[in-house]
């Protein structure tokens, strides 16, 4: 049985959107994630998820140390790989593991609900939906074909996110151009392997 996510907010913000509200509300959300399970929502794990929200991009390792470097000193890599674990695990971030990146997650959703990222070509953000439905006839063909098709239930597919497709015909984009290591015109669906 695989779990439901339910979308409660934009999948992708406005460009014009409050982000520092944004921000808040993710942070919020961590404090009552951490506080309902008991679980310690320490400086350093506080520090990373707010690296991650700083934009709504997918960041790497290395990406997070270097915000983290903007306004403390240089955290090392085992601290940030421990925080980004500890916030994994409490449902806080997704690893988007065909880019080797983290993303903040705000939506409520347990940790086995299917979720799909949509990842922009153009400006390299992020959006999160439900895909229970994908997922239930994906599965089904798996098992039809003898194959177990999800153990980690993420998936994404790539092309251009909806700020983008209205401005398409126009110079610019939704947010500050940030190259992506994803083709143009690529789309791609991927379940994870373990």
């Amino acid at each position: 049985m695989i779990a439901q996510m339910t979308l409660t907010k934009p999948t992708f913000p406005a460009p014009d959107h409050d982000h520092d509200r944004c921000t808040a509300d993710a942070m919020d959300h961590a404090e009552q994630v951490c506080e309902r399970r008991a679980q310690k929502f320490t400086p350093i794990r506080r520090q990373v998820l707010q690296a991650l929200l700083s934009s709504h991009r997918p960041l790497g390792a290395y990406e997070v140390i270097d915000e983290l470097a903007k306004s403390m000193p240089r955290p090392a890599p085992i601290t940030v790989y421990r925080a980004l674990d500890f916030l994994m695990e409490n449902g806080l971030v997704h690893r988007i593991e065909s880019r080797n990146a983290f993303l903040a997650c705000a939506h409520d959703h347990d940790a086995a609900a299917m979720v799909a990222f949509l990842i922009c070509e153009r400006c390299g953000s992020v959006g999160e939906i439900p895909a229970q439905p994908v997922a239930q006839s994906l599965n089904a063909a798996g098992v039809h074909f003898g194959h177990d098709l999800f153990r980690k239930p993420e998936g994404h597919f790539s092309g251009s996110c909806p700020n983008n497709t209205a401005i398409s015909r126009h110079e610019g984009s939704c947010l500050p151009s940030k190259p992506t290591n994803h083709r143009p015109g690529v789309r791609s669906v991927r379940a994870p392997s373990h």
